[in-house]
């Protein structure tokens, strides 16, 4: 990761950490970046979220890129995945969605997403980083004719809308289904996909002010969802986070069906159907101990990656694996999208309950997953910490007495001094247990 640049963009407080200057100079390179050494202008598309920043940040940004010579065309409030599929197949040279996913609506982030649909290498963050800091030299601006236009492309939006329209295999008349849009961008996509396919179709969280995005909504408090199918009598709910990259979903007697869940469901269906490419499913490291013991039980085998969907898809991509994701939601269906896309993911979890005539408490029935604690502990230097011979014996011991029912993770925190010890067992006891054994070590460091 770089200074301003993580796993996911350039994210912060709006106006405190990332600022207009910071929109203003990122346009200013991109224009620049996609612009030299060529005779036409760059076309680049920028979406937002329903944040309030989402405006003063897209306009610095316009006022960048134009200022550079290229060619902006706003989408306005949509997803992510929407630009990333309208990049793609449109010829764009670049896409920037204006998002801080699930976070409260005071910050915000910039994702840049290259010519393929991807996230931005990290060579070009780097240089991106570089102006920022003064450190780049001076772009040139773009005078007369050069400068750069802004176009309303409202319509790259509804294409992304028929897009996924074309994807699913059946009608959903008569599927009474709950959506939680997190009052983000999914209120402007999500209704109309699923009005369009014949689906009795509920919205909770869908009229956003710019203050209210993922607040007691969404994927990040999917209890008011569960609430709401139980009392409503749904067949299933699907919940977003504030860009809609993620999903997680409700089935009918009000479960949770997890990012893991819906692995196992999905992954399933396909190796049934034969599209379960290379008959791999790929998660992180954080996947529960119940999910690797379903799939184990039918014949289905998986990666484990990093945590984060950027290596879910890097790991995909190398293999030519067709669906990975994460336990919290963000699941990619490769023959379909470059990024996790939470009504895409939806519309995959219809299809196996209409494919199956089964209702998905039952689908997913097969997965036990194993009560999970994780506790942060602070160290003074987390490589020392993790490399220490005391905790090395302590994590070995907790290993061997776990067994086969169980398994512990000790993991640095990526931007915190944190060492993080998650451990899943048969009960929520035993993890307690296991979790102080080594949290005592690495405390006492």
């Amino acid at each position: 990761m770089g200074k301003y640049f993580g796993t996911d963009g350039f994210r912060g407080e709006a106006n405190v950490t990332l600022t207009v200057e910071h929109a203003y100079k990122v346009g200013r390179f991109l224009g620049y970046y996609f612009s030299k050494d060529r005779k036409d202008r760059a076309r680049i598309v920028i979406g937002k979220d329903t944040r309030r920043s989402s405006y003063m940040f897209e306009y610095s940004l316009v006022a960048g890129l134009t200022a550079s010579g290229a060619d902006v065309y706003l989408l306005h409030v949509t997803t992510t995945p929407s630009v990333s599929y309208v990049v793609r197949s449109e010829d764009f040279d670049c896409g920037i969605m204006i998002t801080a996913s699930h976070n409260p609506f005071y910050d915000n982030g910039i994702k840049i997403i290259s010519g393929t649909g991807e996230k931005m290498n990290g060579e070009v963050e780097n240089q991106i980083e570089s102006y920022i800091d003064g450190d780049f030299g001076e772009i040139p601006m773009a005078t007369r004719d050069k400068i750069g236009r802004t176009t309303d492309y409202s319509a790259g939006r509804n294409r992304y809308i028929g897009y996924l329209i074309s994807l699913a295999t059946r009608s959903f008349k008569g599927k009474k289904v709950g959506l939680d849009c997190a009052n983000g961008s999914a209120f402007a996509i999500a209704k109309s996909v699923f009005d369009a396919l014949g689906a009795d179709t509920h919205v909770i969280n869908c009229d956003p002010d710019g203050l209210n995005i993922n607040t007691d909504c969404g994927s990040t408090h999917i209890e008011h969802l569960q609430k709401y199918v139980v009392e409503n009598g749904l067949d299933i709910g699907f919940a977003y986070d504030g860009d809609a990259d993620r999903c997680q979903a409700v089935d009918d007697k009000g479960r949770i069906i997890t990012g893991d869940l819906i692995l196992y469901v999905c992954g399933a269906y396909m190796k049934e159907q034969g599209q379960l490419t290379n008959n791999t499913v790929v998660t992180t490291v954080m996947s529960n101990l119940g999910l690797y013991k379903a799939f184990d039980a039918i014949g289905v085998n998986y990666e484990k990656t990093a945590v984060g969907d950027k290596y879910v898809y890097e790991n995909m991509v190398q293999n030519g694996h067709r669906i990975g994701g994460e336990e919290s939601g963000h699941i990619i269906f490769s023959k379909y999208a470059t990024t996790g896309d939470g009504i895409l993911t939806s519309l995959k979890l219809m299809e196996v309950m209409l494919e199956k005539k089964q209702p998905m408490s039952k689908l997913a029935e097969p997965v036990h997953i194993y009560p999970q604690l994780l506790k942060n502990v602070t160290v003074p230097d987390k490589k020392a910490a993790l490399e220490d011979a005391r905790v090395q014996a302590a994590v070995q011991k907790v290993t061997e007495e776990l067994g086969d029912e169980g398994r512990i993770l000790v993991r640095p925190s990526g931007t915190e001094p944190y060492v993080r010890v998650m451990v899943e067992a048969a009960t929520d006891e035993i993890c307690r247990e296991k979790v102080e054994q080594v949290s005592e070590v690495l405390a006492a460091l």
